[in-house]
């Protein structure tokens, strides 16, 4: 995969911390999860037809986070919605789309997973040097963000699946995929000792 030039775009960056599990503790969260090699077949499936589609679906997640002001805070300073930093993360989310799409889930990726997390929680608005929005995101709406970048995901997928068959196959591979990226951001939220 090559990397995108994206400001703090780090998968692959051998400097990341390396992740707290190893190959069988992420095979355990596969199989956790669900999600099989015909999962992985399916997201590489659905790559093709998500990839143009890309900003669309950003417009419709940026669309809900702005319409929920309690979302919209993690983004936001005692001036407002800081515009600057929400252009950043939309640039990074729109390549998490497609890494999860096509990523090798392996090491690498998870250790991208889990500094995605980390800028969720300890390390927020670091990576982009924004100062006065609040320290974190609330874990709590990490999880519920799961139902809406799931659900808004199926008329996307529709648009070029081959039947009902496959658009279940390509949303089941997607819904699996964002639930192990969450369980592995839940890293920077939890005890140590406690993930």
């Amino acid at each position: 995969m090559t990397a995108p030039t994206i400001p703090g775009y780090r998968y692959g960056d051998p400097a990341l911390p390396a992740p707290p599990i190893d190959a069988a503790g992420l095979r355990d969260l596969f199989a956790a999860c669900l999600l099989s090699d015909e999962d992985l077949a399916a997201l590489r499936e659905a790559a093709p037809i998500i990839e143009p589609q890309v900003e669309a679906i950003l417009d419709t997640w940026y669309g809900f986070v702005g319409s929920h002001p309690f979302l919209l805070a993690a983004f936001s300073t005692s001036e407002g919605p800081d515009q600057r930093y929400l252009a950043a993360v939309r640039a990074r989310f729109g390549q998490w789309i497609r890494d999860t799409l096509r990523a090798d889930y392996d090491a690498r990726w998870a250790a991208y997973q889990l500094e995605v997390g980390r800028r969720h929680a300890a390390a927020k608005g670091r990576t982009d040097g924004v100062a006065g929005t609040p320290e974190v995101v609330p874990f709590r709406h990490v999880v519920a963000l799961v139902v809406p970048i799931t659900a808004t995901m199926r008329p996307f997928l529709a648009k070029g699946a081959r039947d009902a068959e496959h658009l279940e196959r390509m949303h089941q591979a997607w819904v699996k995929a964002v639930v192990l990226s969450v369980a592995l951001w839940s890293a920077a939220y939890v005890r140590e000792g406690w993930w």
